[in-house]
């Protein structure tokens, strides 16, 4: 007995438009994830370049150190603009202000130490923390003095240590400086560091 062949039912193309819905679907969302892991990527890179300049701070701070060290005394108590020294922080003056890093200060006359291997460009720039000229002794300079009481054996610490609150060593009083450096980036970052040495 021969059993007749069913017809075909007409497919009507609904599940090639499903699919293309979906396909379209996950097209947007991959384009839409890779925009975000290249916007992630970028801000990662920035934070990169932004954390290597601030890293090459410590080139200037020690270039800073280093000529405070080789030019101490009386030579500290009157400005040398040639070497981006300044003997006070009470000059209202707008070419370098109070402070190099929120003032009009044309970084163009620091000190430039150079460049590093990661193409970051170091300057500095010394502002000794007083309100007047001269001697620190009568300029009404910020001082630090290691002479407090309560350290040392006089203080009744062991063997030489110091007591909690003071000193195991005694540090003759001296005027503060403040060191400030500007760094810039390769990729137009710029970055501040400020140090204050005594």
């Amino acid at each position: 007995m021969r059993t007749a062949a069913l017809p075909r039912a007409r497919q009507q193309g609904v599940v090639l438009f499903i699919a293309l819905i979906v396909l379209v679907a996950m097209s947007l969302a991959g384009i839409a994830m890779m925009r975000s892991v290249g916007t992630g990527a970028m801000i990662a890179n920035n934070l990169a370049f932004k954390q290597s300049a601030t890293m090459s701070g410590d080139l200037g701070i020690e270039a800073a150190r280093t000529w405070l060290i080789n030019n101490g005394g009386s030579t500290l108590w009157t400005s040398n603009a040639a070497n981006a020294y300044y003997d006070n922080w009470g000059i209202p003056d707008a070419q370098f202000g109070e402070d190099p890093t929120k003032s009009s200060f044309d970084w163009s006359t620091a000190v430039p130490v150079g460049t590093d291997a990661a193409g970051n460009t170091v300057s500095y720039v010394i502002q000794r923390l007083c309100q007047l000229d001269g001697d620190p002794s009568g300029a009404n300079c910020m001082q630090v003095s290691g002479a407090a009481g309560g350290g040392g054996a006089a203080g009744g610490g062991t063997k030489g240590a110091a007591t909690y609150g003071g000193y195991a060593l005694t540090v003759p009083a001296t005027a503060v400086y403040r060191v400030t450096v500007q760094i810039k980036g390769p990729r137009n970052t710029v970055s501040y560091v400020q140090a204050t040495v005594y």
